[in-house]
């Protein structure tokens, strides 16, 4: 290489990742001798445009082998950039750093020197729950129209005489359901619960919400709710909430297309007082719906009236704070205009400045464009942090390949383009609601019909291979930057496709003691010595090749991570005693890796 420039060595740029507003930050551009000869170039210049805007030239100035500018950013937002030498373009490559005769550019987040975000989350250990798949306790009557299903059957998931999918089945899970396996879920390490909807809804997925102000009958009374809150909280166990905002079910006391509720609709009148919530043309057989899907009419978000009955001071987001939540996951983040984002973040912060604000967002959140429109989430006026879909593609994608590009390089533009109180509350997720079970992502080919993916199954062999595979991607989940998030039943051994074969009913009857005892280890790694090396410590490769990643957290105490998912053997050679923690043994200056496994390891003093 005959330039040489990896924003991600703090040699190069002098702070790693996104930049705080009124920073200084030094850029240094290396001249390597050989090949092609830039080691005579006297002349550099720094080519720095902000988003939507021109670029700017900055020259640079020669200190003996490198090329350096110092520059303070005096406004939010996202700035692009390159190099130029003589005539020649020097810009992004693989793992960032730099190749010749590219116009990709390096992306700076600059965000608000004001931003932080919740220190009580980070290094946690989260938990999502399908609520009524979770764990039963007690009788479940089920209204008009809903279906009680024995627990662990199948899911519906044929259409009916009409084409629709209902979603009206139901197993039983509720709020004391859950609150009786509190202790299970400490013992796993879990210090957050994530919560799928829990208010008042006609689908047992309860996205169609049918009024914000009551937690659905099936899952308990408002009196469970609270008593649920209160002894996760005496537990160490913060929950929270999914906030749907972006639609509300067509079953509900807003639009009311059923007439089951005793309001005036948005679908019954004009003169509903809920009826500039949405968006008719005409009215009122024609409306905006989220995806098209009719019974789930979007919402307005522009309606002063919505805006102040779910932000205002006695508004939804507020209301359920009060009631000792821990904060809110926003579903379909990327739908809500920006805003509202702002507006929502601004009432959250001053009901519970301490509460978490996560989003859902698929994709890289620091440049993401929705609907033509680059949104801004993590510069210190949104959200607190998303789910870490990028990470979650690039774990199983290593896992089953076992080539480690793909992952270095989703660490590398995690660790670029976010900022750091963003990145250490990164919601690190295998598997959702919306997707495959992990195991099953892991082991099985993707299928597009449900017909085949209801009767398909893992063998006795594919699972026990699976299940290593699965503790692989687990310890990478637990131990890269970010919280991890289990779905429910993982540390289990459950498998399916996707919805709905994903929200099945955890097998209470068949524990799998031993995978549930290793996440009960790497949940107790981030409680434990290693807490503050998972909780904020930075992240340092150490080795890489095709197939064996070694990498550091690095604080007072660091984790040392390695990964081997080939069929050769490695060699760590070190002074001191180390201790690996997976297996409890101690080891003096060497670790022999063996093909196809992982561990963590710290000095022992």
């Amino acid at each position: 290489m005959k330039l040489f420039y990896d924003p991600l060595d703090k040699a190069c740029k002098s702070k790693i990742g996104a930049i705080a507003r009124g920073i200084e930050t030094t850029f240094s551009l290396y001249l390597i001798r050989g090949g092609e000869d830039f080691f005579s170039a006297d002349y550099c210049t720094l080519l720095l445009r902000r988003d939507g805007e021109v670029w700017e030239e900055f020259p640079m100035e020669r200190i003996g082998e490198r090329f350096a500018l110092t520059l303070r950013f005096n406004e939010t937002g996202l700035y692009f950039y390159r190099f130029r030498v003589g005539e020649r373009n020097f810009g992004r490559g693989l793992l960032r750093r730099g190749e010749l005769d590219t116009d990709k550019e390096w992306q700076l987040t600059v965000y608000s020197e004001n931003f932080t975000t919740p220190e009580w989350f980070k290094g946690g250990v989260m938990y999502q729950i399908f609520p009524d798949r979770f764990f039963k306790s007690g009788d479940c009557p089920v209204g008009e129209h809903k279906i009680l299903r024995e627990w662990g059957e199948m899911p519906y998931f044929r259409p009916n005489e009409y084409g629709q999918v209902l979603n009206n089945d139901f197993f039983g899970g509720n709020f004391n359901g859950i609150r009786e396996k509190l202790g299970y879920l400490k013992g796993l390490g879990v210090t957050v619960l994530y919560l799928n909807p829990i208010f008042e809804a006609f689908s047992n997925h309860r996205y169609d919400t049918g009024d914000y102000t009551k937690v659905d009958s099936l899952l308990g009374t408002e009196e469970d709710f609270d008593a649920l809150v209160q002894e996760a909280d005496r537990q160490g166990i913060k929950i929270i909430l999914d906030g749907v905002f972006n639609h509300t079910g067509a079953d509900s006391r807003y639009f009311n297309l059923y007439g089951r509720y005793d309001s005036l609709g948005a679908y019954q009148s004009t003169r509903s007082p809920y009826a500039d919530w949405y968006s008719f043309h005409p009215f009122p057989d024609e409306y905006d719906c989220w995806w098209g899907i009719r019974t789930l009419p979007a919402v307005n978000e522009r309606s002063e009236s919505y805006r102040k009955f779910i932000l205002g001071e006695d508004g939804i987001v507020r209301r359920w704070l009060r009631h000792g939540i821990g904060g809110y996951r926003l579903d379909v983040a990327d739908e809500l205009p920006e805003f509202f984002l702002k507006e929502l973040r601004k009432a959250v912060k001053e009901e519970a400045p301490d509460a978490v604000i996560l989003g859902e967002v698929w994709e890289d959140a620091s440049n993401k464009v929705s609907y033509g429109v680059r949104r801004e989430y993590l510069q210190g006026s949104e959200l607190d942090s998303v789910m870490d879909y990028p990470l979650k593609n690039a774990i199983i994608h290593f896992v089953r390949t076992g080539n480690t590009a793909g992952l270095r390089e989703t660490l590398a533009m995690l660790r670029d383009n976010y900022p750091a109180p963003a990145l250490n509350c990164l919601m690190n997720i295998l598997g959702t609601h919306d997707t495959p079970r992990i195991l099953t992502a892991l082991c099985c080919e993707e299928l597009a019909d449900k017909e085949e993916m209801a009767r398909t199954f893992l063998s006795d062999e594919a699972k026990r291979r699976g299940k290593e595979l699965l503790k692989t991607a687990a310890l990478l989940q637990f131990t890269l930057p970010g919280v991890p998030c289990v779905y429910y039943g993982d540390e289990n051994g459950m498998e399916g496709y996707a919805d709905p074969f994903c929200r099945g009913c955890y097998d209470w009857e068949h524990p799998d003691e031993e995978l549930r005892g290793f996440y009960s280890k790497l949940g107790a790694l981030r409680s434990g010595v290693l807490a503050e090396a998972f909780r904020d410590g930075e992240y340092e490769e150490i080795y890489a090749d095709a197939s064996c990643l070694v990498y550091m957290r690095k604080a007072a105490q660091s984790a040392y991570v390695f990964v081997n998912r080939s069929d050769t053997e490695y060699r760590i050679t070190f002074s001191g005693k180390f201790i690996e923690h997976l297996s409890g043994e101690i080891f003096t200056g060497q670790l022999v890796v063996k093909p196809n496994s992982c561990g963590v390891l710290s000095r022992l003093n």
